[in-house]
């Protein structure tokens, strides 16, 4: 199941059932797990381990050195998980040493072609990358997020769970979980209520999760708008979690274009 056009360097780890098309190229500190498929022209390098049952399409790189001036070479790991799809000219860089010396990605994802996945970025389960989508340096992405085509996010920023961003959207500030986002630079449209009808949220959480955007993403005082939703969030963990993302905050909010904290 290995071309003999690809090469495989001594050293590597690759499970029986692996499958490598023409011309790819496998480093010798990598290790594949069992029902992955690779591509022709695919270059995986690094200390880098790809989980089971993954298709790496053609023409992607994953585990090279990160674009990172005060790189020097140093033994930083790219770790994937199970059941991934990475498509057609996907980038994904390994760690480096000041941001943890990993950069990981979850399970079951899919990251069309084009996307780049920086150094030292932590990506969930299920999410979806669109076409050219990127993150710079560090960026945490949480599961089930879904990345419109061509976003751009800065580095150190968070995504959280169930956010969506629009086509173009250009991040420079971390985005609440369960929250649309759209424009360049993004700004907070609501909460994603599509999304999460489709994956089955209750209606009373949605309308909650929506309460509390309007407090804390909208609202002008904010000390009292977290006190309110501190109230709410007791009983509902999806209102916690968004509730205690707005408070870890580093970067701040993506918060919405309107003015005055006018509601919908």
């Amino acid at each position: 199941m290995i071309d003999p056009r690809a090469v495989i360097e001594a050293g590597a780890r690759i499970a029986d059932d692996v499958s490598v098309g023409p011309f790819s190229v496998i480093g010798p500190d990598v290790s594949i797990g069992p029902g992955t498929r690779i591509g022709s022209h695919v270059m995986i390098t690094g200390h880098t381990t790809i989980g089971a049952q993954c298709r790496v399409y053609h023409f992607t790189t994953l585990g090279e050195s990160p674009q990172d001036t005060g790189y020097r070479d140093e033994p930083t790991r790219l770790v994937i998980g199970d059941r991934n799809v990475i498509r057609e000219y996907v980038t994904i860089s390994r760690g480096t040493p000041k941001g943890g010396g990993v950069t990981r990605i979850g399970n079951e994802n899919l990251i069309m072609a084009y996307v780049h996945i920086a150094h030292d970025c932590e990506v969930g389960d299920h999410t979806v990358f669109a076409n050219a989508a990127s993150l710079a340096g560090h960026v945490s992405v949480g599961d089930h997020a879904i990345l419109g085509g061509f976003t751009l996010v800065h580095q150190f920023c968070r995504i959280g769970p169930h956010a969506f961003t629009s086509m173009g959207a250009a991040l420079n500030r971390d985005l609440t979980p369960y929250t649309l986002a759209s424009g360049n630079y993004a700004r907070a449209v609501g909460i994603n209520k599509l999304g999460l009808q489709r994956r089955g949220f209750p209606p009373e959480t949605v309308r909650l999760l929506h309460q509390v955007f309007k407090l804390l993403v909208r609202g002008r005082n904010r000390q009292s708008a977290m006190a309110a939703a501190e109230e709410i969030a007791r009983e509902i963990p999806e209102v916690e979690r968004f509730v205690r993302f707005v408070k870890e905050s580093k970067r701040g909010i993506v918060r919405s274009g309107r003015r005055h904290g006018a509601d919908s």
